[in-house]
C-alpha cells in the first residue's frame, strides 16, 4: 500500500473469544486499506456458546478514548457496536455525529445474550440513529428498533425516517439486504447467503467493512449519496460473504464459530 490510509474508528465491545466486536472490526479495517482506531466500549467475558458477563465501560473513560483519538488521528468514518448503556450512546451521538458514522446497533449476541436494553434502544431513537449516516440492523435488531414486526423493506424504510440510511441485513433469513434512504423506498440487494455455523462476528465485520468503503470515497462529506451506499454495501456484503465462505469449513469453538479474521485472498484483494 502507498500513500496514507484513511483512518476509521470504531467503538465498541470486546469479545474474550476474538469472534466479534473490536477484534472483528480492527482487522476487517485493516484489511480493507484503512487505519484502524478503537475505543473500548464495553468489556465482556464470552465465546462461542455464550456471554457469560459484561462490564460497561465508564462514560468517562469513553469520551475520554474518544477525545484520545480525535486530538490526534484524522478520522474519516466511524463505526460503533455494542456501546453499553444509553449514556454512551448519546455522548456518541454527540462527540462523533459530524463524521460518517456507521452504527451496528448492537442489542443481541447471537447467542442470545440482551447487550442493549430498553435505554439504550430510546437512546438509539432519540440520539444515535438520528445522527447517523447509515444504519445496519439486522432482521431482529429493526424489529426492536421500531417496535414491531413488520417485511424488511417496511421496517427499512421505517427507520430511514429518523433521518440515516438503513441496510437491514439478511443474515439467517437469506441473501438480501434491504436498503433505504430518507425518503426513499427500500431497494433489495441480492448476495450469495453462506450455510455455515461459523458466524459469529458477521454483523460486526459487514458494518467494519461498510465504513471502511465509506471512508475510501473520493468525494468525503458525511452522508454518501445513494449511488456511493449501495456501492459501499456491495463491497462490505462481498468481503464479508468471501470471509464465510472462507471459514465454513473450520472448527473452533463449541458454539457457533468465529467468521475468520485473516487476510483476504489476493484474487479478492480487488474487494477494498
Amino acid at each position: 500500500m502507498s500513500g496514507t490510509p484513511p483512518v476509521v474508528l470504531t467503538v465498541a465491545g470486546t469479545d474474550s473469544g476474538g469472534a466479534a466486536g473490536i477484534t472483528a472490526d480492527v482487522a476487517t479495517i485493516g484489511h480493507l486499506g484503512a487505519h484502524a482506531a478503537c475505543v473500548v466500549s464495553a468489556v465482556t467475558a464470552q465465546d462461542t456458546t455464550g456471554v457469560s458477563a459484561v462490564h460497561p465501560v465508564p462514560p468517562d473513560i469513553v469520551a475520554a478514548q474518544v477525545e484520545a483519538v480525535l486530538g490526534d488521528l484524522p478520522v474519516t468514518a466511524v463505526k460503533t457496536g455494542m456501546l453499553g448503556s444509553g449514556e454512551v450512546v448519546a455522548l456518541i451521538a454527540e462527540r462523533l455525529g459530524h463524521l460518517p458514522l456507521v452504527v451496528d446497533p448492537v442489542l443481541v449476541a447471537t447467542s442470545g445474550a440482551v447487550l442493549g436494553d430498553e435505554e439504550v434502544v430510546g437512546a438509539y431513537l432519540e440520539h444515535l440513529l438520528p445522527a447517523a449516516a447509515v444504519v445496519t440492523p439486522n432482521l431482529d435488531e429493526a424489529r426492536t428498533l421500531a417496535g414491531h414486526d413488520a417485511p424488511p423493506e417496511e421496517l427499512a424504510e421505517e427507520l430511514a425516517g429518523l433521518g440515516c440510511a438503513v441496510v437491514v441485513t439478511g443474515g439467517d433469513e437469506g441473501g438480501t439486504d434491504w436498503v433505504a434512504v430518507p425518503g426513499g423506498s427500500a431497494v433489495p440487494l441480492a448476495h450469495e447467503h453462506v450455510d455455515t455455523a461459523n458466524d459469529h462476528g458477521t454483523g460486526c465485520t459487514f458494518s467494519s467493512a461498510l465504513a471502511a468503503a465509506l471512508a475510501h470515497r473520493p468525494g468525503g462529506g458525511r452522508l454518501p449519496d445513494a449511488d456511493e451506499l449501495t456501492a459501499a454495501v456491495r463491497r462490505a456484503a462481498a468481503y464479508t460473504t468471501h470471509q464465510l465462505r472462507a471459514g465454513s469449513g473450520w472448527r473452533l469453538g463449541r458454539g457457533r464459530g468465529p467468521i475468520p479474521h485473516i487476510p483476504p485472498a489476493t484474487e479478492t484483494e480487488e474487494i477494498a
